[in-house]
């Protein structure tokens, strides 16, 4: 399916084997034309042959505890997610949409009115029904409080929900882009009567999710695991195969590397070791190495500038620092070659990825005439001023780049302070208080730059508090204007020339400094399958995951 172009009711159809209108069950979800790897089921399809045997526990990690288990107002809690909460559809390798709490949709020819069918029988893990109420009033919430959501969804004009299993999107301009938009992690459908009248930033469904998913939420304790129990009257019996899902939160990658090894944990993701560590642990063969599960998250990894710094605000010194910091020094030795060079914000996998170079490349003496042209000379200690750099919550790599950074630095006569915190504290630090010079943030462009990308530098994202949106307060009337048409444009050559338009002004602003994309693992034990079979991986629900002997 072009990226550039909405399906019609009959590419629906036929991305999903014209099966769409299938009822409960694995017959409701056609495999894709993939080959699944061996000994995995083909993704969300009728199984092969033997069965996957139920029963089991199954322990993953992740290196950072997410503020929340449901991703309905942030992007931090995308790991936890699809375990318990829905989405309306779910997505192969290929990103091809196939049914999970939509089971048929349609297009209109002028692209700006979207029919989904919604799967009877479904219901809340608390008992209560899943009806049309239930999207309508999660799309609601997400366009006005997620980072990305409110711009998936800042066309979505009204919601109708003509009975309880049909819903309508009625857009104000065409979305290129939407009927990408509706996996569980990004897009979740979260209970109406559970959020109701209430704050969906503090609802206590947020930490004690109720869904419709494979995975009932048993209990969370902060710092430590969370455990997840098969739902045993999920929609798809027989999934899902594991009896308990254990989430365990390790912040130190040597212990992530031990627990691996040791089988303490039986996977991890978006390689959950130290860089130091994946030749070492490759060469040990008791351990597999995944790359697939990654193409719906997609990250770029780069520096923010706080631009409401009187400093910072100034362009030449961003400029100067730009020059200062050698960005392919940094993927060969603190990514140990893991991580390609981009210093454009539109990761190189998209079409819309510019191969502009950076205009400000490493250059220390253009970088100290810079900075003495605009007014912060070196004084008697031979320093010019000082900054502080807050360590994103992956403190190790966070901690190498940091030390990269203040030696860099240094040279051109700035001292930076590095400051460690905990997710929380990062957070808080970065989003609420604003009380930081520059920071470090893997942001993902996801399947399209309107829904990745925008968030950063679309000045109509500025909210205070809210992680992962522009954190650099970043302003620019024809950057806005730019994104705000490239949202709505289905010309693909005009799309293209606006993002790279775009990719150009943002350069030479630099309100940050991209550093590179990183080539992401999923390193797991051999006793588990059936876990990377989707664009989302990890994220997704594992309701096929199963273990073999």
């Amino acid at each position: 399916m072009s990226q550039n172009r909405l399906p019609t009711r009959r590419t629906v159809l036929a991305a999903t084997g014209g099966l769409l209108l299938a009822g409960r069950g694995a017959a409701a979800q056609t495999p894709a034309a993939q080959t699944p790897a061996a000994g995995q089921p083909a993704p969300m399809s009728e199984d092969p042959a033997p069965v996957p045997k139920r029963g089991g526990s199954m322990t993953i990690m992740f290196a950072v505890e997410p503020p929340m288990l449901v991703s309905l107002v942030n992007t931090s809690s995308l790991t936890c997610t699809a375990k318990v909460t829905e989405g309306l559809l779910w997505y192969d390798h290929a990103l091809q949409p196939h049914p999970q709490l939509a089971t048929a949709w349609t297009i209109s020819p002028d692209q700006k009115t979207y029919t989904f069918t919604l799967r009877q029988g479904v219901k809340w893990h608390d008992g209560h029904d899943f009806t049309s109420a239930d999207v309508a009033a999660s799309l609601a919430i997400l366009k006005k409080s997620h980072p990305r959501g409110r711009s998936t969804f800042a066309h979505l004009a009204e919601v109708q929900t003509p009975d309880d299993h049909t819903v309508v999107l009625q857009l104000d301009a065409p979305i290129p882009y939407l009927i990408k938009g509706f996996a569980a992690a990004e897009t979740p459908i979260v209970p109406k009567h559970i959020y109701d009248g209430t704050d969906p930033f503090t609802n206590a469904n947020n930490s004690a999710p109720i869904g419709t998913g494979p995975f009932r939420f048993k209990e969370w304790v902060r710092g430590e695991h969370a455990i997840y129990v098969r739902n045993d009257d999920y929609w798809d019996s027989p999934r899902p195969y594991l009896d308990q899902l254990v989430v365990k939160f390790i912040p130190d990658a040597a212990s992530r590397s031990a627990a691996l090894e040791s089988g303490e944990v039986d996977l991890g993701y978006r390689t959950p070791v130290a860089y130091s560590d994946l030749d070492r642990l490759r060469a040990a063969g008791k351990l597999e190495f995944e790359t697939k599960g990654y193409e719906y998250n997609n990250n770029v990894n780069g520096l923010e500038f706080n631009m409401d710094s009187p400093t910072l605000s100034k362009l030449a010194v961003r400029q100067a620092i730009t020059h200062a910091v050698n960005t392919a020094a940094i993927c060969k030795t603190i990514y140990y070659g893991t991580f390609d060079p981009c210093p454009v914000p539109i990761a190189p996998n998209s079409e819309y990825h510019s191969s502009e170079p950076s205009p400000y490349p490493f250059d220390v003496a253009k970088a100290e005439k810079l900075l003495d042209e605009a007014g912060y000379p070196r004084g008697a200690d031979r320093t010019r001023f000082s900054m502080t750099f807050e360590v994103g919550p992956v403190v190790e790599e966070g901690r190498r780049l940091g030390d990269f950074l203040r030696a860099a630095l240094a040279r051109v006569g700035i001292t930076l302070e590095v400051r460690l915190s905990d997710a929380g504290g990062y957070y808080k630090r970065v989003y609420t208080d604003r009380d930081f010079d520059m920071c470090c943030t893997p942001f993902s462009n996801i399947y399209d730059p309107s829904v990745g990308v925008q968030r950063v530098y679309w000045s109509k994202n500025i909210i205070k508090g809210v992680p992962f949106s522009n954190t650099s307060y970043y302003r620019n009337a024809r950057v806005d204007e730019l994104l705000e048409a490239a949202a709505i444009e289905t010309d693909p050559a005009k799309r293209h020339a606006e993002f790279n338009e775009f990719q150009h002004i943002v350069l030479q602003d630099a309100p940050d400094i991209n550093i590179g994309v990183p080539r992401w693992v999923t390193i797991y034990n051999k006793r588990v399958q059936g876990h990377s079979i989707a664009a989302d991986g990890i994220e997704g629900s594992l309701a096929y995951t199963h273990i073999v002997s």
